[in-house]
């Protein structure tokens, strides 16, 4: 038989039992959202707004925003202000722990019903061995040691987002703005890193010579890019943007050679220069470069399903968050060049 609706808990109001004696809202009526109580939380214990905007990847003018909110849905003052200081009222002290069982409770449902809970192995494609995404989430997996956060290996975020919506796979990385439409839709990103784009050539190669290879150079070559490979078109998509209107072709689709061997092996054969990054892993008998006049970037996001619930994927974010800090990743070069299409991605807007 139901409880009495006057006794129940009240998860639609998303607080705790005996939350609302003092509160002059008449809250137990209304819906509160529990985003705004996450956000309340991370200031409470930085108690410094710049910090805890840092710590959710929002701005901090939409976290200020966003406590000003909770303050009148609650008709109470959580925070005394000033230039020098952030510091919780009595009411900020007495909301911390209604706050934490809220959002426990919240975690925990989820967690039954979409799988999502810790105790189960995070997937984690990095493309290929080496390249940033390796960096991402080894660093991941320091900051969550009791996380099992599993490489996979899908080369190229077109393939790795069908699996990652089928529920195959939690997240990759790549080119968000190469993505359908509809499958950006149902998924959520991270920017992670402008990563300077490099060209692969048979060491004999008559500009294998070049400490970097100018675009102009590459004029009237042939260069390889995935074309007809259906798992990476957002690759040579990027590919197309950056040879338009200088005479550089792409190379007409053939075999994925799969491992070095066969990769060297199709490259003797063809002779065709390869676009690839910076970090492309080195092998013999071959030569990387990097491209400038300008210098072509790969706009690289953390990609994961929408509504996953997951203390791996705040992992991941954070690691990535950290390595663009440190590094510098996400400070574009002035010579850089990215396709217009991605401009707004990479600043978060898209």
């Amino acid at each position: 038989m139901p409880a009495p609706a006057d006794r129940s808990p009240g998860l639609s109001s998303g607080l705790a039992p005996g939350f609302s004696p003092g509160f002059s809202s008449g809250l137990p009526h209304r819906h509160l959202d529990p985003r705004l109580l996450r956000g309340f939380l991370v200031v409470a214990e930085e108690l410094h707004f710049t910090r805890a905007a840092a710590r959710l990847y929002v701005a901090q003018q939409a976290l200020s925003r966003d406590i000003r909110r909770l303050e009148r849905e609650l008709g109470a003052e959580l925070f005394v202000r000033t230039t020098r200081q952030v510091t919780l009222t009595a009411d900020g002290e007495r909301l911390v722990p209604y706050a934490r069982r809220v959002l426990e409770a919240q975690d925990a449902l989820l967690s039954a019903f979409t799988g999502d809970g810790p105790e189960r192995p995070l997937l984690v494609d990095v493309n290929s061995p080496g390249l940033v995404s390796s960096r991402v989430l080894d660093r991941a997996r320091a900051l969550a040691p009791d996380c099992e956060l599993m490489a996979r290996f899908e080369s190229g975020l077109t393939g790795a987002a069908g699996e990652i919506l089928a529920g195959r796979l939690d997240a990759s990385f790549g080119r968000f703005a190469g993505l359908d439409p509809a499958v950006r839709a149902r998924l959520e990103q991270q920017p992670v890193r402008y990563e300077p784009m490099a060209v692969v050539l048979p060491e004999d190669h008559h500009l294998a010579g070049l400490d970097a290879v100018p675009l102009d150079a590459l004029a009237g070559e042939t260069v390889y890019a995935g074309a007809g490979n259906p798992r990476t078109r957002e690759w040579t998509d990027l590919a197309l943007h950056l040879f338009e209107g200088r005479g550089i072709a792409l190379a007409p689709p053939a075999p994925v050679a799969v491992g070095a061997d066969e990769f060297r092996r199709v490259m003797a054969k063809k002779r065709n220069p390869v676009l690839a990054v910076v970090d492309f892993p080195a092998m013999s008998e071959t030569v990387r470069k990097p491209l400038v006049g300008p210098v072509p970037l790969s706009p690289v996001s953390l990609v994961w399903r929408k509504g996953l619930v997951h203390p791996g994927i705040d992992a991941l974010r954070r690691a990535a968050g950290e390595l663009a800090a440190e590094e510098g990743w996400l400070r574009r070069p002035a010579d850089g060049w990215i396709p217009a299409s991605d401009e707004l991605v990479m600043v978060g807007q898209d």
